[in-house]
């Protein structure tokens, strides 16, 4: 073998080493405009019911800083077939892969609203790992043709220790410079309370930590004694948590707050018997919206629907509900305090005057599964994204873009 063969097999070897990772990998726009039957509003759809495409949680920013694109988790998109995050342009419609491999912690990815930044845990060997990664250089060198390898990109900021099992997501402070995990205590001893058995969720011994993202020291917010879910930061007040008892259905008190040093740590909404509070998220920087549900009768003895709290004040005001079916499910609101949405069993989506209560469909038939359509507003208070399952007929999810101007008119 000459040495001009060695080199041609080397050079091989090399290309296919740097083709091995999918990340910044494009895939062609899918987008288009259809029209409601319902409401007769256009709909755009930036994914095509192919891959099952989800947004991220609505207690979480769905837009990158620059406002250009949406980050979303997809479970089969990917060439590995394991559940990775990509970016879809609003504008184009152009789609890039921001995440490969196994263990990419898609169920809570957190998009920074400061800088072009995406956070996420990736786990290798039972070792989970906090990352941060650089979307602007990615995605700069996707459209480049220049892709390195990930490690260019992304940034190892700390281990989570094996005594500590991710439970309820994580979140991003306000200032962004820390963190905040909800944790089970791996091992510690359960003791069980008068109506554990009836929750589908065991209850376990939890808590918050606060990671630093810049040292990666960890320290404790707060301990609790029953399983932490749902934990989001004030994305508008540093160092204000909100997080809730899950239960996976009615817990005896939903959502708790605390501060970020582990004060001031208290229920927020003290519930009744027949209150079942639940999709709690931050809309601005004193008010949390949530959902009361209506979907048994014995529940609508009390007040239900929409609702929203000042967390200063706990003033709290019913934003509306539906005279028929089940009632509204899950909710999000505008950061200027003047709009709501909310979506029901029935897989209708509908836009709510905060100040009025006034109500008007938005868009329908979108099937609630494989889930549920999630409703969650544009950083600029336009346009609120959803997942649909209408294109599939509830096979898989596509991600559609309403713009609330329509039902302004």
């Amino acid at each position: 073998m000459n040495r001009y063969t060695v080199i041609l097999i080397v050079l091989l070897c090399l290309s296919l080493f740097t083709r091995a990772s999918d990340i910044g990998k494009r895939f062609p726009s899918e987008k288009f405009v259809m029209v409601d039957t319902r409401t007769g509003y256009t709909i755009t759809a930036l994914t095509n019911g192919t891959y099952s495409d989800a947004k991220l949680y609505p207690t979480h920013p769905q837009w990158t800083s620059d406002g250009r694109y949406i980050v979303f988790r997809s479970s089969d998109r990917s060439a590995d077939k394991h559940s990775q995050a990509f970016a879809v342009s609003e504008a184009t419609g152009e789609i890039i892969q921001l995440t490969d491999g196994e263990g990419t912690g898609t169920g809570s990815l957190n998009v920074a609203r400061l800088s072009n930044k995406l956070y996420y845990f990736r786990t290798e060997n039972n070792v989970k790992t906090l990352i941060e990664l650089n979307l602007d250089s990615l995605l700069n060198d996707s459209y480049r043709n220049t892709i390195k390898q990930k490690e260019a990109y992304e940034r190892a900021i700390t281990i989570l220790p094996s005594h500590l099992a991710e439970s309820g997501g994580f979140t991003l402070d306000a200032d962004e410079s820390k963190a905040y995990v909800g944790v089970r205590l791996v091992g510690a001893k359960v003791e069980k309370t008068e109506g554990d058995n009836e929750f589908r969720i065991a209850q376990v011994p939890s808590g918050i930590r606060a990671i630093d993202l810049r040292t990666g020291d960890i320290s404790t917010v707060v301990d609790v004694p029953f399983t932490m879910g749902h934990v989001q930061a004030n994305p508008f007040f540093a160092g204000e948590i909100l997080y809730c008892q899950e239960t996976g259905g009615d817990a005896p008190q939903r959502m708790w707050i605390t501060k970020a040093d582990g004060s001031d740590n208290r229920p927020l909404f003290a519930e009744d018997a027949n209150d079942w509070v639940t999709h709690e998220t931050w809309v601005d920087r004193d008010h949390v919206y949530f959902n009361v549900m209506g979907h048994l009768p014995r529940l609508r003895k009390r007040p239900t629907g929409l609702f929203r709290i000042n967390v200063r004040t706990d003033e709290v005001q019913l934003l509306g509900q539906l005279d028929y079916g089940s009632g509204f499910w899950h909710c999000g609101g505008t950061s200027d305090g003047k709009w709501g949405a909310s979506d029901n069993f029935e897989g209708e989506v509908y836009l709510i005057n905060s100040m009025t209560g006034e109500r008007k469909l938005l868009t329908a038939n979108h099937r609630m599964k494989p889930d549920h359509t999630h409703p969650s507003f544009s950083p600029d208070n336009t346009r609120v994204l959803i997942q649909s399952g209408y294109l599939s007929d509830g096979n898989k999810l596509s991600l559609m873009v309403i713009n609330i101007a329509q039902a302004m008119k």
